[in-house]
């Protein structure tokens, strides 16, 4: 096993890092742990969605230099980072919702592959970036409801818009790493990787069409929740497993190169990967106060049944692995929601639970 290390604030100390999707729950995560070890942030995304937001509720741009614009805005975006100084970029901005993909695949596709082509073309311009990491989807994989999980040789594909795009994007990253990233493509080389999580799960995402959203929804309000599809299986985890992931893999992209630059997995412990059912049934213990959950289909779109990750190469080469359980996950999401529903600074919470997670990785590497 080579000896590797969890991201370290040494290395993250100052260092430039543009972050695309920053107004978004997994981008506004990411964006306060690297505010905790030290970066230097500088954010490009859409405005947030109106209503409640992780980006505005812990006040996200306190910490860093963050500018609203559309990733398929080839010149605004190439500007941007070009003006940051970035040496690392972190691509999260997409369409993130499959329900979405369906009633507008135009904009999916636009923004999940253009987008990243605009950012891709940003980078090979901005004269200084040095590791870039693209993250896309456990959906990228050609889904075909295996009992074991996808390994990162496996197809590319996708039943539904949204899944489909992040396998393109997939797809694209291979393409432009060795037509114009690597040695020996005729340009400068940059070290160019992809990272595909599971089902991410924390306090402040209210997206649309999600499992932990829809069920605190209508608990907060005192109603019962009601389950699409609860036999479905995924791989749930608390979001900071994969963004702790994507900053190891990226600040060995940016000492080692093109020894790491590749499709990454990174998900939860085979015995984490777990139905809708045992989520829900762990959110309402919880929760406590008579909650409850049922089934009522809505006779949406097509969903896949069975999806599972193998995160191996991830646990030997960076010696990453996940810390906190479905269980230690869903404790942390209500003890977020108690506190912003009792009026508690959001930002303060949110570090707290940043660095309950980072104390156990200082942990695990001493």
């Amino acid at each position: 096993m080579e000896s590797m290390v969890a991201a370290t604030s040494s290395f993250w100390r100052g260092r430039r890092v543009f972050i695309t999707g920053h107004t978004g729950f997994k981008g506004g995560w990411l964006a306060l742990l690297l505010q905790e070890l030290g970066a230097e942030v500088y954010g490009y995304a859409l405005a947030p969605e109106a209503g409640e937001n992780l980006f505005e509720v812990a006040r996200v741009a306190d910490g860093m230099h963050s500018e609203f614009g559309d990733i398929r805005n080839a010149e605004q975006l190439s500007r941007a980072l070009k003006a940051s100084g970035a040496q690392v970029v972190l691509h999260l901005a997409a369409q993130a919702l499959v329900r979405r993909s369906y009633s507008d695949p135009v904009e999916t596709y636009s923004t999940n592959v253009m987008g990243l082509v605009n950012l891709l073309e940003a980078v090979r311009a901005s004269g200084g970036v040095d590791a870039v990491l693209n993250v896309t989807s456990d959906k990228c994989y050609e889904n075909r409801e295996w009992i074991w999980g996808y390994r990162e040789q496996d197809a590319m594909g996708g039943h539904d818009p949204y899944s489909s795009s992040k396998g393109c994007a997939e797809l694209v990253t291979a393409a432009y790493r060795r037509s114009f990233l690597q040695s020996g493509a005729g340009g400068r080389e940059i070290a160019l990787a992809s990272a595909r999580a599971g089902n991410v799960l924390g306090g402040g995402d209210w997206s649309a069409d999600r499992l932990i959203p829809d069920m605190l929804k209508s608990l907060s309000e005192g109603h019962p929740a009601y389950i699409r599809n609860p036999q479905a299986v995924r791989p749930w985890q608390h979001v900071m497993e994969p963004i702790s992931g994507y900053l190891n893999l990226a600040e060995r992209l940016f000492t080692d190169g093109e020894a790491y630059a590749e499709g990454w997995n990174f998900g939860p412990e085979m015995q984490e990967i777990c139905s809708v059912e045992t989520v829900a049934d762990r959110l309402i213990d919880h929760w406590g106060e008579g909650a409850s959950w049922r089934t009522a289909s809505d006779g949406g779109p097509h969903e896949a049944g069975l999806l599972a990750l193998d995160c191996t190469k991830a646990r030997r080469r960076l010696n990453w692995s996940p810390k906190w359980t479905v269980d230690d996950t869903i404790k942390r999401i209500v003890s977020w929601q108690r506190a912003y529903m009792g009026g508690a600074d959001m930002r303060q919470i949110t570090i707290s639970q940043i660095k309950d997670y980072t104390e156990l990785e200082r942990i695990k590497n001493e």
